[in-house]
């Protein structure tokens, strides 16, 4: 089946190119045009300088405003879906580059492992979710592949993403935009800018609202619990001052909001057609509020031809307020609130060089981040029967001095049969809980990145970070017990254990029931990267680089124990090959990146056996990954062009062994979560000499894990999906038609499916819309 639908789709694209012409476009349409077929020379600069995609050695794919355009890419996630060695984790609330999530990979540690970054401001790992993500009047998202811990710094050992909204002129301009589409979805955006005074001050204002239904009904509280209503606002100014005229200075102020279900959406899998009916019961809202600001300056001051300085301060806060059903029944059993919010303020300042032999820069960076975690829920704690059967055991051995294996085996036949009753009297440990973990985090480094040309085709590359971070920590919590303690009497025999196992219930949750006191630590890295690159022609070049990645360390709250547990930064060293090729003219493009990872000291998560609640993080992990990028795209005429990408990524754990309390887990084999070991995507667009448009992708993700182990392919298996999306329009000069599909064959997968309740978080319908846009 699959090898059907990508022969078809290659052969859709294929009768595109014999249809094409080399005809001009009409007067009426060559705005459109230019915007949806003309051949884009891509800059990048998430590198913190600006070079052509074709001199970039690290891996990176560029999605620009017009190819957001025709290709009708809506979120970030429209991007990931479609960038090789990319995929989603749980739904629409992070990623993976290369096989590393975004969040995580190994289960510990609090800092990411990617950053997004949004006009210049590096946001927390929860506006992944509630951030704006949204793609109206988007000048340009950067995806760079592998560590960026030399340039970007803190959380980019998997790479980092650079979204940049579009800029201001000193040309009026205007754009608007309605649509519907599937889950009752409607969308409004408006966009405009133009000179405030001629030449030296320019401003842009967007403008989006969007609203939707969604696809999950819950019958309890008789609302969709997946509804959208989310709204974004931005607005920036140009200032380049006649009396300063090598002086540019950019100011983006922008506010989302965005009220949601749940980041972690489920639907009931038992009952039939599950996917075309999809079904949640919970009796709590399950819903995620959050808000986003962001303010930034950016600006640049050229004091020679050769040498320029940059600055950019940032702030954004993110809040976010969640109440939450963690039984997903009708009964209100466990239930909860999380609010969280985190404050960011950043400045760095660069000296960017560009001479004719040593092009480079070297900069300073500090950034403070404040947040503030506060839960307050009713949980129901799993009984930990081990530790049970451990305590009973060892009080019925107390006073034998040396116990017989028979005696053994006896007192601990006793304990378990007392267990097995006291348990089936208190399954759960039900917990009011509220808790308080503020944290602090500052950075400051050094940093510097350079290429010399030794000969007109050989340059040497390298570049270092010396980082230096302050971590602060606390935790204030409460824990009361909320339900009926066993009572004696109907225990028969067992009778006086139970007042000795009540006692340790209590006791357990008073250990919870304490604060630790703050916490500091510091960590300073050294992160170097050295590399060659060859011109072999001015279209062919190819390098090789290695380059260190890092993630500090910290401070872990175990809740069980209301205690901080300190860990150690983890490494990685990344070697990289790349190649760079342009064709018939630079109208066809063929690029690759190679890669292998080694990574160490990974910090992963232990549970010591008290309860379920009773973790924190130790550094017991080693792994690697490898794989590939080859990436391929072409204008064929004016009208017609195509792109293909094929990426390829292996990891595993090496050696992952974790034995600690009730936690005996062997990773050592597995693959890591939401890793797919191939990614395709390939897509074609074609316009017609009398206004109307067409484009048709398809994107294709081998299966993959939503755990690590060694179970992990009986347990955890994603399914592998081919989805195809397509758009399909009529536009003029200052108007378009469109409508468009996504997942057009309706394919049906899950990114995560519970073993213990018959739950799923089910992937995207299909999805049908409709556009009606004006620009001028």
């Amino acid at each position: 089946m699959r090898r059907s639908l990508l022969t078809a789709c290659s052969l859709a694209i294929l009768a595109l190119a014999h249809a094409a012409s080399a005809e001009e476009t009409p007067p009426g349409v060559v705005s459109a045009a230019d915007q949806a077929t003309a051949v884009e020379a891509i800059v990048v600069t998430g590198e913190k300088t600006s070079r052509s995609i074709q001199d970039t050695v690290s891996s990176v794919a560029v999605a620009t405003a017009a190819r957001i355009e025709r290709e009708n890419l809506r979120t970030f996630y429209d991007v990931v879906a479609r960038t090789a060695n990319m995929s989603e984790t749980y739904g629409k609330t992070g990623f993976t580059i290369r096989g590393v999530s975004n969040m995580n990979v190994s289960g510990g540690g609090t800092g990411g492992l990617a950053t997004v970054y949004v006009d210049g401001a590096a946001l927390p790992l929860e506006a992944t979710f509630g951030g704006p993500l949204e793609l109206w009047d988007i000048g340009q998202v950067e995806v760079l592949r592998g560590p960026q811990s030399t340039l970007q710094g803190r959380n980019s050992l998997a790479g980092a993403v650079i979204i940049t909204s579009a800029n201001p002129t000193y040309t009026p301009s205007f754009r608007a935009s309605v649509g519907l589409a599937s889950g009752d979805e409607r969308t409004a955006g408006v966009a405009a800018g133009g000179p405030i005074v001629a030449d030296q001050l320019a401003f842009r204002v967007a403008v989006q609202k969007k609203e939707s239904d969604g696809f999950v009904y819950n019958p309890t509280l008789k609302q969709d619990i997946e509804a959208v209503d989310n709204l974004y606002v931005r607005g920036k100014l140009l200032f380049t001052p006649t009396a300063l005229p090598d002086l540019k200075v950019l100011a983006t102020y922008a506010h989302n909001k965005r009220e949601s279900g749940y980041q972690f959406t489920y639907s009931r899998t038992d009952r039939p057609d599950y996917y075309d009916h999809r079904v949640d019961l919970s009796d709590t809202p399950s819903r995620t509020n959050s808000k986003v600001d962001i303010f930034t300056v950016d600006g640049s001051y050229k004091l020679s031809d050769a040498l320029t300085l940059n600055a950019i301060v940032s702030w954004n806060k993110v809040k976010t307020d969640a109440t939450i059903d963690f039984d997903f029944t009708p009964v209100a059993s466990s239930y909860g609130t999380r609010d969280q919010a985190t404050e960011t303020t950043s400045g760095e300042l660069r000296l960017n060089y560009e001479g004719e032999r040593l092009k480079g820069l070297i900069g300073l960076y500090h950034a403070q981040r404040d947040a503030k975690d506060l839960s307050i829920s009713r949980t129901n704690v799993p009984f930990p029967r081990a530790t049970l059967v451990n305590v009973l055991t060892s009080t019925l051995l107390a006073g034998v001095p040396s116990p017989t294996p028979a005696q053994q085996a006896a007192a601990a036949a006793q304990a378990n049969g007392f267990a097995n009753l006291y348990i089936a009297a208190l399954p759960v440990i039900p917990v009011d809980y509220s808790g308080d973990q503020p944290s602090t985090i500052e950075t400051s480094a050094v940093f510097a990145d350079a290429s010399y040309a030794l000969t007109e085709r050989l340059s040497l590359l390298g570049g270092f970070r010396y980082d230096h971070e302050e971590n602060t920590s606390s935790t204030r919590q409460s824990a009361v017990f909320a339900g009926t303690y066993p009572t004696p009497a109907s225990f028969g025999a067992y009778a006086p254990y139970v007042t000795q196992v009540n006692a340790f219930v209590a006791g357990m949750i008073a250990q919870a029931n304490a604060s630790a006191p703050e916490n500091t630590r510091k960590f300073n890295a050294f992160l170097p990267k050295i590399g060659a690159k060859y011109e072999w022609t001015p279209d062919i070049n190819t390098s090789l680089t290695v380059q260190r990645g890092y993630r500090s360390g910290g401070s872990t709250v175990n809740q069980a124990r209301s205690s901080v547990a300190a860990y150690d930064p983890e490494y990685t060293w990344n070697y990289e090959a790349s190649l760079r090729t342009a064709w018939l003219d630079g109208t066809l493009t063929v690029n690759a990146n190679a890669f292998y990872t080694d990574w160490k000291d990974q910090q992963v998560i232990v549970n010591l056996g008290l309860n379920a609640y009773d973790y924190e993080v130790r550094n017991a992990g080693k792994s690697h990954l490898y794989g590939f990028e080859l990436e391929v795209a072409q204008q064929l005429t004016s009208q017609l062009s195509w792109y293909a990408s094929l990426g390829h990524t292996k990891t595993k754990f090496d050696d992952f062994t974790i034995t600690a309390g009730e936690d005996n887990r062997n990773l050592s084999g597995s693959e890591f979560p939401y890793a797919p070991q191939w990614t395709v995507a390939l897509g074609g667009d074609y316009r017609w000499d009398n206004g109307w448009i067409v484009h048709l992708d398809g994107s294709y993700k081998s299966k993959s894990f939503s755990s690590a182990g060694i179970d992990q392919a009986q347990d955890s298996v994603i399914k592998s999906r081919l989805l195809f999306n397509g758009r399909f329009g009529f536009e003029r000069e200052h108007w378009g038609a469109y409508v468009y599909g996504k997942n057009l064959l309706n394919a049906t997968y899950s990114q995560y499916t519970r073993t213990d309740i018959p739950i799923a978080m089910l992937g995207e319908p299909r999805v049908v819309g409709l556009t009606l846009e004006t620009r001028w």
